[in-house]
């Protein structure tokens, strides 16, 4: 069925009156309402419900594709994977939820639990991919059985049962996967699709698989040479072929690894930042995870939350950038001014979007992100937002935050081992042509007795419109050296999951 408008509308008057809100001035700026695109509809008794977290987007196009999870775990995944499509830019969207993952769906799929959704688009075969992360329960808790992708050919209005990229075997416990695809026509490797992982079974140990055929199969899994510890990277595909893969190095930096060959090989691991991200209040689920795009050019742009301008005792986060256009030199990290330094705001969650028809001085950036008016708050006093800036150059200047939701209390979210959940990423997409982002955040409202009120929304309107701006980002001008973890620099403590 088709999801016009209206339906974020009639959700939004609902979240003002339930929260008893009063429109202050920077609440004002949110005077038109997001839209719904997608909710929770399960009722098995094992997961949350009605719950979202973790949407993921691309466009191609005017093309738009959204996933989440739906029906939130305590302990890890999800009941399903949601879809919702946008054909026009942003303004209306059809939706349902991907066939054959778990035994929830319809139809039935052989595994407990799904998570880690991302969406790809291959351009050389007209496929749309959604690849999962699928769990099965075990005595010590989910484990990380398989990554699966199910694929589109007709626009992301239909999806097939899943194909397998990779199933766990023996001591593999498999974590947070990420797809991209190679969709420039000269490139060498044009129709290449990488879906990167991590084996938290083997230290994290990085792995990439590789398409030729539109996903409908995969090649067995390489890894880089260093065998690092690594979670939550996001693959870009640069003009010339050549594959770059910011990632975490398991909690102390930002590197990069990469391959020239189409996926066959992939290079040592390159330094990009060191990574310093404060504690956010209310026990609130975050981490540095990055948030990376890539413009015309191939320059590779990388966010994530960090505390290192918060002089002097790092307390709070800000979003920060470093730019990339070989994946091997790295520009100084930037501070993206959405709000002053001293405002005691806390930044987190970043999605960023980059106009994939722009690039250079021009390049227009979209970002969105999760904040706290007051980052000294707790779980019953902290106010949660969702914020918006945008940039017609590069990065250079940046325009005045807009509040695209909120503000939401934190016992409205999901409940997870790691804290209450809005997803340990978001999304944001430019369809092309367009003058605003399409991104996707989610917006909870008060429970009702044991069921929650938490789904899926997007802002296409005035407020999410990619505009100049004359803030001007900050600089680190002593950044600090430190050397990414290797198979001869393991983490002193456990890798982390994040499922």
């Amino acid at each position: 069925m088709g999801v016009h408008r209206t339906v974020g509308l009639l959700f939004a008057a609902a979240l003002t009156v339930a929260a008893g809100v009063l429109v202050t001035p920077a609440a004002a700026a949110a005077a038109e309402p997001p839209t719904q695109i997608s909710s929770d509809p399960f009722t098995n008794p094992t997961s949350q419900h009605q719950t979202q977290v973790e949407p993921d987007t691309f466009s191609f196009g005017r093309t738009e594709v959204a996933a989440v999870q739906s029906g939130r775990f305590l302990d890890g995944g999800s009941s399903d994977v949601g879809w919702s499509t946008s054909k026009d830019g942003g303004s209306h969207w059809t939706h349902g939820f991907l066939p054959g993952t778990t035994t929830l769906a319809d139809p039935a799929g052989p595994y407990a639990r799904v998570s880690d959704p991302s969406v790809a688009y291959d351009a050389k075969h007209h496929t749309w991919m959604i690849s999962t992360l699928a769990l099965t329960d075990t005595p010590n808790g989910p484990l990380g059985a398989a990554v699966l992708t199910n694929r589109s050919t007709d626009g992301g209005t239909t999806w097939t049962a899943p194909t397998t990229v990779r199933k766990g075997t023996g001591t593999e416990n498999l974590d947070k996967s990420w797809t991209a695809c190679d969709n420039t026509p000269t490139s060498p490797f044009y129709g290449h699709c990488y879906t990167e992982w991590d084996d938290n079974g083997h230290v994290n140990l990085f792995q990439m698989s590789t398409s030729t055929d539109g996903g409908k199969t995969w090649a067995a899994p390489t890894t880089s040479p260093d065998r690092p510890c690594v979670i939550g990277g996001q693959p870009v595909v640069q003009p010339n072929g050549t594959v770059i893969v910011p990632i975490d190095d398991c909690g102390a930096a930002l590197i990069s690894i990469r391959s020239t060959d189409g996926g066959k090989t992939w290079s040592r691991v390159h330094f990009a930042a060191q990574t310093l991200s404060s504690l956010v209040a209310g026990n609130l689920r975050t981490s540095p995870l990055p948030s990376a795009e890539i413009d015309m050019n191939g320059r590779v742009y990388v966010v994530w939350q960090d505390c290192r301008f918060e002089a002097p005792n790092c307390a709070v986060n800000d979003i920060v950038v470093t730019t990339s256009i070989d994946g091997i030199h790295w520009s100084p990290v930037q501070r993206i001014p959405a709000d002053p330094v001293g405002s005691g705001v806390d930044h987190f969650i970043p999605g960023l979007a980059v106009d994939k028809t722009t690039g250079g001085s021009t390049a227009r950036l979209g970002l969105t992100y999760y904040y706290y008016p007051d980052a000294n708050c707790t779980v019953a006093t902290c106010q949660l937002d969702v914020g918006f800036v945008s940039s017609i150059n590069g990065g250079k200047t940046w325009s005045a935050k807009q509040q695209l939701a909120g503000p939401m209390t934190l016992t409205w979210l999901a409940d997870t081992s790691q804290g209450r959940m809005v997803g340990d990423y978001i999304s944001t997409s430019i369809p092309t042509g367009e003058t605003a982002a399409a991104p996707a955040f989610e917006v909870a409202t008060a429970p009702t007795g044991t069921q929650f009120h938490e789904a899926t929304f997007t802002d296409s309107g005035p407020l999410a419109h990619i505009t100049g701006g004359a803030l001007q980002p900050d600089t680190d001008t002593n950044p600090a050296t430190v050397h990414p973890n290797t198979a001869g620099n393991a983490p002193a403590t456990p890798p982390p999951t994040s499922r």
